[in-house]
């Protein structure tokens, strides 16, 4: 077994200026980047702490109690966020998730889903504002985050074997509390449609070979039937503390294949542009889709990319723009607002000019690049960690 290796330089610490550019760039809700893609998903995390150690995200080796998380003075406010988030709309964003860590552990966080939630993009329509959770607070927060407005939560649950999963967080925190906590969801009406219909709640797996393989046909049991959308996602090599190898990644394909050996499944259509997920749907005995058994997705991150519709921007708890997952750095845009000077049309037109450059297809790229190569296929840098900026 080969050691882990654990990266000297704290990629927290690496940030490229957000300078304006010469020529404003106004947002007029039709920003793209270089390769034509348009900004319309941001992920926002608001912690850079959480209280699993998943070894595929947080592993105890690293994140142990000497581990330095960021200052509170560090992080950006609410308000701070709000302001971004406001810009970031009038650029063409039309969904924002709140991540981590985990994004439960920020203090009165319904405070900025109230803020978030009375933002309206230009013509007037609201934000789909969803949030991605390990669970483990859910039960007593749910109601709560609905109150203030969050429609929809993603929770992340890699198996219903109790010892799968206590080996899996690390911290031995127990299933059925998960469990609890997405019923809790449920019953807020977190997810619900314009129709009353529950579209919304969604369960994220991360399939990992030799771990958790097991547990595939006992969640899709589980969870068929129940309204709840399960979706299987390929383990990914995110930063440099997961002792990531190819022999650990699970292909979808092989996903859908054991479903197939107990359910039948007809592919669905993608239910929005840059949707990651490939949707199938649970079939009745004619062979039809039955929404009422609902469907699934698996999300294929390794072996079939989908960075050429990739929308998505993430902006890091202490208010750095992540263009790509396996990014290496950050632009800094907290230093615009903390400055005094940058007007929000400053920001606006300075994250143009950042979206504009954007060329990152590392998953495209991968089989072609050097271990450890960030987007552009550099290695000077590791990519930072999915902890940081959410994923």
């Amino acid at each position: 077994m080969s050691e882990r290796v654990i990266p000297l330089v704290d990629q927290r610490l690496l940030a490229l200026p957000a300078t304006l550019p010469l020529q404003p760039i106004a947002a007029n809700g039709l920003l793209s980047d270089s390769l034509g893609r348009p900004l319309h998903d941001l992920r926002i995390s608001v912690t850079d702490r959480c209280n699993f150690r998943c070894n595929y995200c947080m592993p105890k080796e690293v994140f142990n109690k000497d581990y330095a998380y960021l200052p509170h003075g560090d992080l950006l406010n609410f308000e701070e966020i709000t302001r971004l988030a406001k810009v970031f709309v009038s650029h063409g964003v039309l969904k924002i998730r709140l991540t981590g860590g985990e994004p439960l552990l920020r203090k009165n966080l319904e405070i900025l889903v109230d803020q978030l939630a009375n933002i309206q993009t230009p013509d007037g329509t609201p934000l789909d504002l969803t949030l991605t959770t390990n669970g483990s607070l859910l039960a007593r927060k749910a109601k709560s985050l609905k109150d203030a407005g969050l429609n929809r939560v993603t929770v992340s649950l890699d198996g219903l074997d109790d010892a799968v999963f206590r080996a899996m967080n690390d911290v031995d925190f127990p299933v059925s509390d998960v469990l609890d906590g997405i019923a809790a969801a449920k019953d807020a009406g977190l997810g619900l449609d314009a129709n009353g219909q529950l579209t919304g709640l969604k369960v994220n797996m991360v399939v990992k070979r030799r771990t958790n393989v097991d547990q595939i046909l006992p969640m899709a049991r589980h969870f068929r039937g129940s309204g709840i959308t399960l979706r299987f996602i390929e383990y990914m090599d995110v930063g440099a503390t997961n002792g990531w190898c190819m022999d650990d990644v699970l292909p979808s394909a092989d996903v859908i294949q054991r479903l197939q050996q107990e359910f039948p499944l007809v592919a669905l259509e993608a239910s929005a542009q840059g949707e990651t997920a490939q949707r199938w749907g649970y079939a009745n005995a004619a062979g039809v889709f039955d929404p009422a058994l609902g469907e699934v997705g698996v999300i294929s991150s390794v072996t079939q990319a989908f960075c050429r519709d990739c929308n998505r921007a993430r902006l890091s708890t202490e208010g750095k723009l992540y263009l790509c997952l396996f990014a290496t750095q950050g632009y800094d845009l907290r230093s615009l607002m903390r400055g005094g000077q940058a007007s929000d049309a400053d920001i606006a037109s300075a994250i143009g000019h950042i979206w504009q450059g954007r060329d990152d297809r590392y998953s495209e790229l991968r089989a072609s690049l050097p271990a450890d190569s960030s987007p552009d296929g550099s290695s000077a840098a590791r990519r930072v960690e999915m902890s940081y900026i959410g994923g």
